[in-house]
């Protein structure tokens, strides 16, 4: 039998944990702010901080749907050339308080847990979205938020047939299927959940349903085998203790239960992490680099042409790289290194004409990345280049 998590135990670990993640950061500085960089390392959980940026984006494109209007044309391309460019501008200026980024954190680790416990809900939620039909072109586009489980992500895009549209309710069965295949190579659930046991104690355990048993029991058990002086299984961070479960009358006089030991009482959150612990956002702390920008660059409004072969010339390669592209890079070409892209991209712009910058991307970095199969990437860093040198 299947084990079965509580939706709900996963939210209130995330807000749990969330609330104590900020508390370290924000406590003594409630007015405190966060830009791109500072989200992307706030915790040592990479998914939950892409989840953060993946929510942000979301936010961001609803805000900027909001300035469509019937009078005007939108789809012209000097229209479109200066949303992009204010897009860009205003995405680099992210400011996250506490009261709207903590929501934002407590959803990104619940996600993340529902992933790594069921990687099919992170399929529907986080790279199908709300669509109806998809190419396996625009699902590779939401692969850049995800870490945990990705090369089961990108395994099943591949057996997709190329820029062929699929209803949703196909690829949602095709994957269940391909998970189950597929079993043996995900990332162990125990490996993930000790990355948060780390910041606030959790087990597997904790997360079950109450009364979900972890496997079929015979059908001459009237109750499923206990553990000796085993602990409540929410007790980690439910907000009240379940009731108990009723017991079962055997027909035959047992002997005397064993008396229950008393659950532990709860240590305040501010004590849940171990003792000696560094606060996460200490590195943040040193100089950073300009924020990234959130921009989408109107990828789903624009033709396949890039607008960056479109767009004049620019200064620096830094202002011209848009959110999209650059968490793209960080990603797919740094192993999501922030600080690695930043001084690649800082000595491209010191570089002195397109040709010697080429070289720099297709011989140094390539070969200090191992840049196979990022054809894709790596052409639109050279068209980048190019639209420096070359305008």
């Amino acid at each position: 039998m299947k084990t079965k998590y509580s939706h709900a135990k996963r939210e209130q670990y995330g807000r749990l944990l969330a609330a104590l993640l900020c508390d370290q950061h924000f406590g003594a500085r409630p007015t405190a702010t966060l830009d791109g960089p500072a989200v992307l390392r706030f915790t040592p959980i990479r998914q939950v901080n892409l989840f953060v940026v993946q929510q942000l984006l979301g936010k961001w494109t609803a805000e900027m749907a909001k300035l469509r209007s019937p009078y005007f044309d939108f789809e012209d391309a000097d229209v479109r050339q200066a949303l992009t460019q204010f897009m860009n501008t205003l995405s680099r200026r992210i400011k996250l308080s506490r009261p709207v980024f903590e929501p934002l954190l407590a959803q990104a680790i619940t996600d993340t847990l529902a992933g790594a416990l069921t990687p099919s809900e992170t399929f529907t939620g986080k790279v199908l979205g709300e669509q109806t039909t998809y190419t396996p072109e625009q699902l590779r586009e939401t692969l850049r938020y995800l870490d945990v489980n990705k090369p089961l992500f990108e395994n099943f895009l591949d057996t997709l047939p190329a820029s062929q549209e699929q209803e949703r309710d196909y690829l949602t069965s095709r994957f269940r299927l391909h998970e189950e295949a597929q079993a043996a190579e995900l990332q162990p659930i125990a490996g993930i959940l000790e990355q948060f046991n780390a910041l606030l104690p959790l087990t597997e355990k904790d997360l079950y349903e109450e009364g979900a048993p972890i496997q079929a029991a015979s059908a001459s058990d009237s109750t499923p085998p206990q553990p000796a002086n085993a602990a409540p299984t929410d007790a980690a961070f439910a907000a009240e203790d379940s009731p108990a479960a009723p017991t079962v009358k055997a027909p035959a006089p047992t002997p005397p239960p064993a008396p229950k030991t008393a659950p532990e009482p709860r240590r305040p959150l501010a004590e849940a992490l171990p003792a000696g612990t560094v606060p996460l956002y200490e590195k943040l702390k040193a100089e950073q680099p300009a924020a990234p920008s959130l921009s989408e660059t109107l990828r789903q409004e624009r033709s396949s042409a890039s607008l960056a072969e479109k767009a004049p010339k620019v200064e620096s390669l830094r202002e011209a790289i848009s959110i999209n592209q650059r968490f793209s890079f960080i990603n797919e070409l740094f192993n999501g290194e922030n600080m690695e892209y930043h001084a690649a991209i800082q000595h491209l712009d010191a570089l002195p004409d397109a040709s010697t910058a080429k070289r720099y991307v297709t011989e140094n970095l390539a070969a200090q990345y191992n840049w196979t199969r990022k054809e894709e990437h790596i052409n639109k860093l050279l068209k980048l280049i190019e639209r420096k040198f070359n305008s």
